[in-house]
């Protein structure tokens, strides 16, 4: 046999080969019309909420890619997908294996308040279930994902545009993640690292010009209960830039610095997410509150506010817990000085509307004004109460020099004296009792 012959025998049997697979392929998978209905089928079993997909399509060469149009899960607020390409293992899929090797996400919507509606049965029990061909899963159903233009919708119907990808062990354990938040200058993004084997992760981010850096752990108890703790470095983080880079409208500029400590505990993800807490004792340095002049507001009695007020800086501690229904913000301890001026108060935030009680020293020589801010914060309310400044004055003659801890105290107490309605004085319910 010449040499060219032994050669053209060598490429029929590969093509002999390759025509046996891809034969052997083609009756594995069904045609694109019924395997979109068995997708849509077994989707809306593991999510429990309708799935829709307009297109979905196989490609065998070179590579076998799989890739699905325009795909909608009917929630309240749908969840969309406009092109996904999926890269199965060849190998597996010949072992009647399911492993996608990547998927590539390009275009998505997914509002924050549609997660909640997603909890059918388990997605592998769902492949099971719904599978005729004997299809199982491998222990690493997906092996990385890449996704850019994803929108996400807040609570508060806030989009923001993030893009990023993931890489993931057994178990569902991701190996390595990162966001970004594109076109954003300074950068915006976060990373977490896997360390080895072990369910803990090291966190590294850039935001507002400043950085993030500490690791987190989860633990996961016998009855499948999952504890999430964290502790976190964040160092010379401009605030505003911070907020303005997730399209939120700052109410203060200046660099943060602190220690957040975080907690999560639940069965899924979904419920770590929902019960997550941080505490975080922060200081910043000159900064400014903006669109709030904290001077005027006490010298017209909470009738005007608008404007800027520089502060020296400002200490506290700020708390965060996630609820089911939104974000709870807390801001505790809360210290601040500019010039002759220093408050001190505290403030929640929930939902867009703020609470808050302060009290503000050395206005014009008097001590112990305080002062309330409420309402959404597109709209607050600041009020002093009527008898506030002659409270404080009466606090500051009673004892002279006193700084904000006795001396506001002292004013604000006096003031609600002087500002109560004599009508509620004289109801039994808010009558004071004396002999006591």
């Amino acid at each position: 046999m010449t040499l060219r012959r032994k050669w053209l025998t060598v490429l029929g049997v590969a093509l002999l080969i390759l025509f046996c697979t891809a034969t052997a392929l083609l009756s594995l998978i069904p045609s694109d019309e019924e395997l979109a209905s068995k997708a849509e089928t077994m989707l809306t079993t593991a999510l429990g909420v309708k799935v829709g997909i307009a297109a979905l399509h196989w490609k065998l060469l070179p590579v076998p890619v799989l890739v699905m149009e325009n795909a909608v899960i009917a929630t309240a607020q749908p969840i969309k997908f406009r092109h996904l390409t999926l890269y199965p293992s060849l190998s597996e899929l010949l072992r009647k294996k399911i492993r996608i090797v990547r998927v590539d996400v390009d275009g998505a919507v997914v509002p924050q308040l549609s997660l909640s509606q997603l909890g059918g049965q388990d997605a592998g029990g769902g492949v099971a279930e719904n599978n005729s061909r004997g299809f199982t899963l491998d222990d690493i159903p997906l092996s990385h994902v890449a996704a850019r233009d994803v929108s996400w919708i807040s609570r508060r119907g806030i989009p923001v545009i993030y893009e990023g990808e993931a890489d993931f062990d057994p178990h569902w354990r991701p190996r390595f993640i990162e966001l970004r938040r594109p076109g954003l200058n300074p950068a915006t993004n976060l990373a977490l690292t896997r360390q080895g084997v072990q369910d803990r992760w090291t966190v590294s981010a850039n935001v507002g010009g400043g950085t993030l850096n500490g690791d987190m752990q989860l633990q996961t108890a016998a009855g499948g209960k999952m504890h999430l703790a964290g502790k976190l470095k964040s160092v010379g983080v401009e605030v505003s830039s911070a907020l303005q880079a997730f399209n939120r409208r700052p109410a203060v500029a200046g660099k943060a610095s602190g220690i957040t400590t975080l907690s999560a505990n639940g069965m899924t993800i979904f419920q770590l997410a929902q019960s997550l807490k941080t505490v975080t004792p922060f200081v910043m340095g000159p900064s400014t509150i903006l669109r709030f002049n904290l001077d005027k507001a006490i010298s017209t009695g909470g009738k005007e506010h608008a404007g800027k007020t520089p502060l020296e800086g400002i200490t506290g501690t700020l708390e965060t817990q996630n609820t089911p229904d939104g974000m709870i913000t807390y801001f505790n301890d809360v210290e601040t000085k500019s010039g002759s001026l220093s408050a001190s108060g505290k403030a929640k935030l929930f939902n867009r509307h703020i609470d808050a009680e302060f009290a503000v020293d050395v206005v014009k020589g008097v001590v112990g004004v305080p002062l309330k801010v409420t309402g959404p914060v597109d709209h607050i309310t600041v009020s002093v109460p009527n008898g506030a400044i002659a409270g404080a004055v009466v606090g500051t003659a009673i004892l002279p020099g006193v700084g904000t801890a006795i001396g506001a105290r002292l004013g604000a107490a006096i003031g609600k004296i002087f500002d109560s309605d004599p009508d509620r004085q004289k109801s039994p319910a808010s009558a004071p009792r004396l002999g006591r």
